[in-house]
């Protein structure tokens, strides 16, 4: 290779990484802090110390958002705990907070009176959603040009608000505000809402103030909903050192954050302050009206129909049950017909009602009717005494109830007068 083919061969790697840098400048998702044209966006808390007319010295920034409340309010009556160390200890806890919220309200007129627009972020802790949106609202005083902000910073239930919370937590600020509030969350929360976001339709609906200390986020986007950021967060204690920092305006130390959008700062003012909900996108697997999604072979899926029933069938019970009677009875006189003689082994006393006509005389027919008139006969004197006393019990269920004798046995008389 010659030494003119060397220089070209320099000359046009130079080229393409210049050109390279150009283009990664140009993204939303890669540096985009690069871009001179694209506006930033500071946001700090009570323990921040910052210089803010120094700050707006820097024409990129364009904005403020500061912490407002943090869970629920401290408790204002600390006279009413009995344990004086506690006592103290609420005392100390209520003056800090307080001073938190005269500072904030000091800055917030301070950073708007010098051109800046102005924001306020809840940071989200367990349980009691709208006692914690109510405080927000209360603590902040958010005016209508005034971004709010709901802070879960990990999806972690044990330390922050669930999503489930969250979601009724931005309701009531919808509700008594009549606007929404901004996300602020990590990568990894986001991405859960936004796989999830049929369940989370209104978290995965706000804008997103995206948490990710990276030069390079394009593999994270778009996420479900998300197609950009409203604001991403860029630039924390995390990744700033003394000697290096991604970005660091005039007028703060390391320890504020920084963070950029996707616009200049003329267009964040004028989309500022973010409560509108982003466009709801279907997942590609939802399933559209009138589709049935395909069972997989291993699984018994049931069907959304109802079982189709005949009550036809339910006509014919009178019918089936007329025919069942029938052949009963049928099946009784089939018995009676194919009946033997009755065996000697059979007590008198229980037959002799049945079987009291002479031997001589030819045997009648079991029948049923031949059956009542035989228990109705007149029993014979010469008869056994148990068998008038079966005769008489079955006077007494067979007569009419007008026209009963009973002629008892005469040790049953005996028995009846005791008695």
């Amino acid at each position: 290779m010659t030494i003119r083919t060397q220089v070209f061969a320099f000359a046009a790697i130079v080229t393409a990484l210049l050109s390279s840098a150009s283009s990664r400048a140009d993204s939303q998702f890669q540096t985009p802090w690069s871009n001179q044209d694209r506006a930033i966006v500071l946001d700090g808390y009570e323990h921040n110390s910052f210089d803010l007319p120094e700050i707006v010295k820097d024409p990129r920034v364009a904005a403020f958002i500061h912490k407002g409340s943090d869970g629920m309010p401290a408790n204002y009556h600390c006279s009413r705990i009995a344990d004086v160390k506690d006592q103290e200890i609420c005392r100390r806890i209520w003056r800090n907070y307080a001073v938190s919220r005269e500072l904030y309200h000091t800055r917030r007129a301070l950073a708007k009176a010098l051109g800046l627009k102005w924001g306020s972020y809840h940071l989200a802790r367990p349980g009691n959603p709208i006692e914690q949106a109510n405080h927000f609202i209360d603590y902040a005083e958010p005016a209508s040009d005034e971004l709010m902000a709901i802070d879960i910073e990990d999806n972690d239930p044990a330390k922050f608000m669930s999503l489930q919370d969250g979601q009724i937590f931005v309701e009531q600020i919808k509700l008594r505000t009549g606007r929404y509030p901004v996300l602020y969350t990590n990568g990894t929360t986001a991405k859960y809402i936004a796989d999830h976001r049929l369940e989370y339709p209104v978290l995965s609906r706000l804008q997103l103030w995206y948490a990710r200390y990276e030069t390079d986020i394009a593999p994270h986007f778009p996420k479900g909903n998300w197609q950009d950021y409203a604001l991403w967060q860029f630039t924390s204690q995390n990744n700033c050192t003394k000697t290096r920092c991604p970005y660091r305006p005039a007028g703060t130390n390391r320890d504020i954050d920084v963070n950029i959008a996707d616009m200049s700062v003329a267009q964040l003012k004028q989309a500022w302050p973010f409560d509108n909900l982003v466009p709801a996108i279907l997942p590609d697997d939802m399933p559209m009206p009138g589709e049935r999604p395909t069972a997989p072979d291993d699984i018994l899926m049931a069907s959304m129909e109802p079982p189709l029933l005949d009550y036809r069938a339910l006509l014919q019970i009178p019918q089936m049950l007329a025919s069942a009677t029938a052949r009963l009875f049928a099946d009784g006189q089939d018995y009676f017909d194919h009946m033997s003689e009755t065996p000697e082994t059979i007590d008198t006393m229980l037959t002799a009602s049945v079987t009291n006509s002479p031997p001589s005389q030819k045997p009648l027919k079991l029948t049923v009717d031949t059956v009542r008139a035989s228990l109705q006969k007149p029993v014979e004197k010469s008869d056994h005494p148990d068998s008038r006393l079966v005769a008489s019990m079955v006077g007494f269920c067979f007569d009419e109830i007008g026209s009963i004798h009973v002629d008892w046995p005469d040790y049953m008389q005996t028995t009846l007068a005791r008695n």
